[in-house]
């Protein structure tokens, strides 16, 4: 499968998204759609064996809708700048037909006082009474001002749909061509004893009050992506790359990728490298939120869009264009913005019958008021007003601005969320289970104690160092990284090892100047017939103070165990005490011995541990604590965090950890401190509480409105809704919504500790 990005042009409501859905769908080889009004984008996965882009587009296009295709290196450069101009574009187009309505109307309305009031007003002139003046007047608004309502309403006949700009066309023209027959045939009306009311006003206004409301709608919608242009902005414009012994500036787009670069003090990193020449310290607050700089010297990774602080140095690039560290972040961010929340299922069917359901409901209302009081102008006027008053928009955008604002507001907040759905599933969340080594513990363990078995011929601690570190070198484990780092600190040379393994969640063994080495756990030797006696007080010593004891043996004979120690990091307390007032059961799991185990936990305040687990064995156990009937999310960063990642309902990696782990998450924590999860949860609550206003407001609008509209209070109260009035209120229905979601921008995480 592909998986193809399209910016849409021309949808005027959520009807609009539906009918450009279900187009896409019909296009045979499609797998998924999915259409965003509040982004106004398309993300559409496809069988390139079957269809392409241009055929996609081309059924848009059919549906009477047009399309652009993004590329990838668009959507993380100028896409954003091309989407900035086409809106201020739509918005300079909107405010012309504004100003001419707004004029327009306010003449109109003036004129129509005294039949609006049934008083008269001496200094309103009576030529602006006059129904041909009116008339001359509001043709422009009706069908210039107008006229994307007519486009819109034409373009859904033709498809046998019906969208928003249908309802506004059904209503404004029922009043425009109503007041033609008043104003040329006066005396029929005279003769049937009705009086020769004419209603252009309510057309004028009432498009004038809506082109107000699209125009702030599509000022609130802008907004909503302004997290994405924050991102783009924090890169460089240009990098000072080495050419043939040369300093030459260079746009980063042609950046290649080796390519050796120099930064100077107060200058941005430009693409992702690692130092070769020099160091300094550098500001990566917006990869990792922490405002202390960092120290880097030759060896180290840089990040572009970092800033660097005090020194100079030379990096090679490593990571270029849409590979970037940072383009990463952009895409997750564009992904997730343009991906739907299950909550949005009710809004999308609802909006599919809405728009015919209020035609035939203003159809009804016409024929009940004739009918029953045999008024025309009655009915016309509740038949407009329900059309005018309905309004899809507000459904549609509900859930989608809230999504954009709040995915923004997580990377801003060092949290890259996939998608909707982890957004709206994280609010759930009961249990959370944390891996314990990189997790809670610094991930960087070191040798603490390192004992042998004494009084053995021709043994020495030396020499089985070297033994032991030369077959842990070939092991990617954090615990076998600080063995070498301890042979290396005690000068010792690591020799060649033959037939290297590694046995999962157990240990590694090999041979070296021909004897065979095992280094592993407890249970291991056990497995492997090894005594271990000899060694055993001092193993339970070693765990009694929480450290992770390996054993060596050489030959099939235990000769020395080592104490390893991880620290835990200095925001875990705090962050785990923090998801437990949030009402979170906490959980560590570990491959670690049990004794080694519990000491981290009672450390850090949790009380439920599973200890021992390896790594196959991780993603049963967050499937057991499911079977108990909870939401369980899952925070780990290494390979074998994985499966486990998967399986929970929200995985959560920690950014400092590797890509597979980051790949089979819902969230990445990009700073790998825990206080993320606590982020994470809460803003996952505040966008769902948004949405959950939102589509509150738009539903009790419409439920409420429309009745209203065609006059349910008449028969207690005698008064009927204006056009006018539901016009306006429609118009603001979906400012109203936007304006609501845009509050999560103003989001900051509470501190619970």
């Amino acid at each position: 499968m592909d998986t193809a990005t399209l910016k849409l042009r021309g949808m005027s409501c959520a009807s609009c998204a539906n009918n450009v859905e279900e187009a896409i769908r019909s296009v045979p080889g499609v797998e998924t759609c999915n259409v965003n009004f509040g982004a106004e984008q398309a993300t559409v996965q496809y069988n390139p064996q079957h269809t392409g882009v241009e055929e996609i587009q081309q059924a848009i296009e059919a549906a009477g809708y047009s399309s652009y295709s993004l590329q990838e290196q668009e959507m993380l450069t100028g896409e954003t700048d091309a989407e900035q101009a086409a809106r201020q574009a739509e918005s300079q187009k909107l405010k012309r037909r504004l100003i001419l309505g707004g004029v327009v109307t306010t003449i109109l309305v003036i004129g129509g006082l005294p039949m609006m009031t049934g008083l008269p007003i001496p200094w309103i002139p009576a030529w602006l009474h006059n129904p041909v003046l009116q008339l001359v007047l509001t043709a422009p608004i009706q069908f210039w001002s107008g006229e994307s309502f007519y486009k819109g309403a034409w373009k859904a006949l033709k498809r046998h749909t019906a969208t928003m700009d249908t309802l506004v066309a059904l209503g404004t023209s029922a009043a425009f061509f109503y007041s033609l027959f008043p104003t040329f045939f006066p005396e029929f009306f005279l003769n049937q004893g009705l009086s020769p009311d004419v209603y252009y006003e309510i057309s004028a206004v009432v498009i004038t009050l809506i082109l107000l409301g699209r125009l702030l709608e599509n000022r609130a919608k802008g907004q909503t992506s302004e997290a994405i242009r924050k991102l783009i902005g924090l890169q460089a414009k240009t990098a000072r790359v080495i050419r043939n012994g040369k300093e030459i500036d260079i746009p980063i787009a042609e950046v290649e990728l080796g390519e050796i670069i120099l930064v100077r003090p107060g200058e941005k990193i430009p693409v992702d490298g690692e130092i070769i020449d020099g160091s300094s310290t550098i500001d990566e607050a917006m990869v990792t939120g922490e405002s202390v700089p960092v120290k880097k010297q030759a060896g180290d990774e840089v990040i572009g869009a970092t800033l660097n602080k005090t020194g100079s140095f030379k990096f090679r690039a490593t990571r270029v264009g849409k590979d970037t560290f940072l383009a990463q972040i952009v895409k997750l961010v564009q992904q997730a913005q343009g991906s739907k929340a299950p909550i949005q299922k009710l809004a999308d069917q609802v909006t599919r019958w809405f728009v015919p359901v209020v035609i035939a409901l203003a159809i009804f209302t016409f024929i009940l008021w004739y009918n029953v009081m045999g008024n025309t102008t009655m009915a016309l006027i509740t038949t407009i007003g329900v059309l005018i008053i309905a309004c899809p928009c507000a459904l549609g955008l509900a859930t989608p601005t809230s999504i954009m604002v709040g995915t923004g507001k997580g990377a801003e907040n060092g949290i890259l969320i996939k998608g909707a759905e982890s957004l709206e599933q994280a609010h759930k969340i009961q249990t959370i289970v944390l891996d314990k080594t990189g997790t809670i513990t610094q991930g960087k363990p070191t040798v603490t104690d390192f004992i042998t078995v004494k009084g053995t011929a021709d043994r020495n601690e030396l020499k089985l160092l070297k033994l032991a570190a030369s077959v842990e070198r070939n092991s990617e484990h954090p615990l076998a990284e600080a063995v070498v780092q301890y042979a290396q600190a005690q000068g010792v040379e690591l020799a060649e090892v033959q037939e290297f393994e590694a046995i999962t969640g157990s240990g590694v063994q090999g041979s070296v100047f021909d004897r065979s080495v095992q280094i592993g756990t407890y249970r291991w030797m056990n497995e492997l017939g090894i005594d271990t006696s000899s060694l055993q007080e001092q193993w339970d010593q070693l765990e009694h103070r929480g450290r992770t004891a390996i054993w060596i043996a050489v030959d099939g004979n235990v000769e020395g165990i080592m104490g390893i120690a991880d620290a835990v990091k200095p925001s875990s307390v705090n962050a785990i005490r923090a998801m437990q007032k949030l009402g979170l059961e906490v959980v560590m799991l570990t491959g670690d011995n049990r004794r080694t185990a519990e000491v981290i936990a009672r450390e850090v305040g949790i009380e439920r541990v599973f200890a021992e687990v390896r790594p196959d064995q991780k993603a049963a156990t967050v499937e057991k604590i499911q079977l108990e009937g909870k939401i369980v999310a899952m925070v780990g960063d290494g390979i074998n965090d994985a499966p486990a990642l998967a399986q929970a309902d929200v995985g959560m990696a920690i950014g400092t950890g590797t890509d597979v782990a980051i790949a089979a998450s819902d969230i990445t924590l990009i700073s790998g401190d825990l206080q993320g999860i606590v982020t994470a949860i809460q803003l996952s609550r505040a966008t769902i509480r948004n949405i959950r206003q939102n589509l509150f407001f738009a539903f009790i609008y419409n439920v409420a409105g429309i009745p209203i509209a065609a006059g349910i209070l008449y028969p207690i109260f005698g008064w009927l809704l204006s056009p006018i009035i539901a016009g306006a209120a429609m118009a603001f229905s979906s400012v109203s919504v936007v304006t609501n979601a845009l509050r999560l921008r103003s989001f900051q995480p509470k501190p619970l500790n």
